[in-house]
């Protein structure tokens, strides 16, 4: 496995990719409101990227043994776990919508981030999955420095997770970025501390837990290829950041000016 280590001008691209990425999650969060159909959503996310001067890295996107993803960024309502593909159906208030945006600049470089949105007023349930799931995301990042190990990601987040009931997502994980959108290394959401990648300075890669109101267990809806959802139908939430590892610890590259407030335990989003 071999996994690219970011110099100088590689940082640089990765800081603008993922500065501008954000920055589309920005525009989109005041019109996440219900009667919103998540197609506009999509709608709005492109004309944001063509604003920019960025363009979607999902549209078309096809990995080997999927068709072609025809959405410019993916909407994952409810039971939800990710890939949602956006369509004409309404957000109601009540929701819970994960918008996940991944752009590509003009030199090439992938910024990958993504929020769940509560729309209206909703659920204790759901308010408590949606914190929870960004809690544990942010304690995840805090794991963070050269010499650490993704096992050490992981265990903070499925700890945290587990030790409130709630259930991690196994089959899908965050991943190594720069000029590939999944690159290596994996960066699982379970695990035990000190195994797995030791983390290096330069490296680059995404945090994105999925975590569960029910069971882990997950399954394909219908025949799109692409939208998965909870076996049990229980809410899924998810958070994602892209991380740099510096020389003394992390820089969330994904952060913004628009982006929620931290949670009280965050005392610093680059080391």
């Amino acid at each position: 496995m071999t996994i690219e280590i970011k110099d100088a001008a590689g940082i640089a691209g990765m800081r603008e990719a993922c500065r501008l990425a954000s920055e589309v999650l920005d525009y989109l969060t005041p019109h996440i409101v219900p009667g919103l159909p998540t197609i506009e959503i999509d709608r709005l996310g492109a004309e944001c990227m063509k604003q920019q001067g960025t363009v979607s890295a999902t549209i078309g996107y096809q990995p080997p043994g999927y068709p072609p993803y025809p959405g410019h960024l993916c909407t994952s309502v409810n039971h939800v776990v990710c890939h949602g593909i956006p369509n004409d159906k309404a957000l109601k208030k009540g929701d819970i919508v994960n918008v996940d945006v991944t752009v590509i600049t003009k030199d090439g470089w992938f910024g990958d981030t993504s929020r769940t949105f509560l729309v209206g007023e909703c659920s204790i349930a759901a308010r408590r999955l949606v914190k929870l799931t960004y809690e544990s995301m942010w304690l995840g990042i805090q794991q963070v420095r050269p010499g650490a190990h993704l096992g050490d990601i992981g265990h903070a987040i499925q700890t945290f997770a587990e030790g409130h009931g709630l259930s991690v997502v196994r089959e899908f994980c965050g991943h190594g970025i720069g000029r590939k959108f999944h690159d290596e290394p994996q960066v699982l959401h379970y695990g035990r501390p000190g195994t797995g990648v030791e983390l290096k300075p330069g490296m680059t890669f995404t945090i994105e837990p999925m975590l569960n109101l029910g069971k882990r267990d997950i399954k394909e809806l219908g025949k799109d290829g692409w939208t998965i959802i909870t076996k049990d139908h229980s809410l899924s939430a998810q958070w994602e950041h892209t991380i740099l590892v510096t020389e003394t610890g992390f820089d969330v590259l994904t952060l913004s000016a628009g982006y929620p407030p931290l949670p009280d335990f965050v005392t610093a989003t680059a080391t």
